[in-house]
């Protein structure tokens, strides 16, 4: 398949090492939250947006760009067009379809409300929601499920360790790709008697290994590292029937390419592009009630470096997928990549704030009211106001 590497921690250290269940948060009501599925990608190590959303129609592109600019469409290994002078990166072909099916928009430039290029400490801003490092201890992702349902809003997340995105008062799963772990299982059974007399954790263990008989309903074999579409079906029987998550974070490594950007991004960019198309086909009917957004850290820097690659920048794309999305352009103003319009002379300029788009989608597709998003979700963001009316 690819090198799309997911970000994995041993659960329980080496005493439990190959199980691949975890648990954060509350354990969750035995009742049904709103229909609606929300899907948030992260990808991690800062994502170069002028490469994923090709600027083609920017003059300015190809100057910068140098041997990393992707050519325009119909050009041999050129974008695939979206109108308005974007195109996406060739490898993306299944987004790009549901593009044309009205399912698919970007965020051409975005950014956190601080100008960080730690990776660490921009990843805490993106999923924290504030607008500052540490400004919160629970992410935005947890709040805004919390306030949307309660304890009756699940949430899942993919990996051994929950992110800081779902960390917080409402119920978290988590589920790690790899072996599984039956009720019969040696080690299971070890944990089972372990944690019979603590209420939490006994239910914690219980409902875990409920979440993996689901996964091995996709079709009885443990999900390969590398097997990204099969990852995708698996994600989306957890998120299927009565007890099916609504809030899922997925985190997706190795974006980070300093050097030999053009091999490493292809690789990712088709691991995204398989991990979307195993959701959409594993939720079936559900994928019109569903919404996928891709978020990254921070951007790269608009030229190239000496080793053929790109250091971290400030501006970067925002993506949006899902039978709930509905058919438009892009979200929020392009700067253009004259010298002049430039942040500090070397990273795209950001014109929006990346949490209007997750504003705009949590009102829009959760049904969350702009008070909960400025005060509870987004802790003083008041001034930044929903993206655009009618993203879902």
């Amino acid at each position: 398949m690819n090198a799309l590497s997911l970000n994995r921690r041993h659960l329980l250290a080496a005493a439990t090492a190959g199980m691949g269940l975890a648990f954060a948060g509350r354990v969750a009501a035995g009742t049904r939250g709103p229909a609606n599925k929300l899907v948030v990608v992260i990808a991690r190590g800062a994502m170069d947006g002028l490469s994923v959303t090709v600027p083609y129609g920017d003059a300015n592109y190809l100057p910068l760009r140098g041997g990393l600019a992707i050519g325009a469409p119909g050009e041999a290994n050129g974008a695939l067009a979206m109108g308005e002078g974007f195109g996406l990166h060739p490898t993306l072909a299944g987004l790009h379809d549901l593009y044309g099916q009205g399912q698919m928009r970007f965020a051409p430039a975005v950014a956190l409300p601080v100008r960080i290029r730690s990776h660490f400490e921009a990843q805490d801003v993106l999923e924290n929601g504030g607008e500052a490092l540490r400004q919160q201890t629970d992410g935005w992702l947890n709040r805004a499920l919390a306030a949307a349902g309660g304890t009756t809003v699940k949430g899942l997340s993919i990996g051994a360790q929950t992110p800081l995105i779902l960390r917080g008062g409402a119920p978290v799963s988590s589920w790690a790709p790899g072996g599984l772990v039956r009720g019969g299982d040696r080690i299971a059974a070890l944990l089972q008697d372990l944690y019979v007399d603590d209420s939490l954790l006994g239910q914690n263990l219980a409902r875990g290994l409920a979440t993996e008989e689901r996964v091995e309903r996709v079709g009885g074999q443990p999900v390969r590292r590398n097997d990204v579409q099969a990852l995708g079906q698996a994600v989306a029987r957890l998120m299927s029937g009565p007890d099916g998550a609504d809030g899922v974070a997925v985190s997706l490594d190795g974006w980070d390419t300093h050097a030999g950007q053009k091999a490493q991004l292809q690789n990712r960019l088709i691991g995204l592009d398989q991990l979307v198309m195993g959701l959409k086909a594993g939720l079936g009917d559900a994928w019109s009630r569903t919404a996928l957004v891709v978020a990254t850290e921070f951007g790269r820097t608009a030229r190239a470096n000496g080793t053929q690659g790109t250091d971290h920048g400030t501006g970067s794309s925002l993506l949006l997928a899902g039978g709930a999305i509905r058919r438009g352009g892009p979200i929020g103003d392009w700067p253009t990549l004259a010298e002049n319009r430039l942040f500090e002379n070397r990273d795209l300029a950001p014109t929006l704030d990346i949490r209007s788009v997750f504003k705009g989608l949590l009102r829009d597709h959760m049904g969350l009211d702009r008070a909960a998003l400025d005060n509870r979700v987004f802790p003083g963001s008041a001034a930044e106001a929903p993206a655009m009316t009618g993203l879902v």
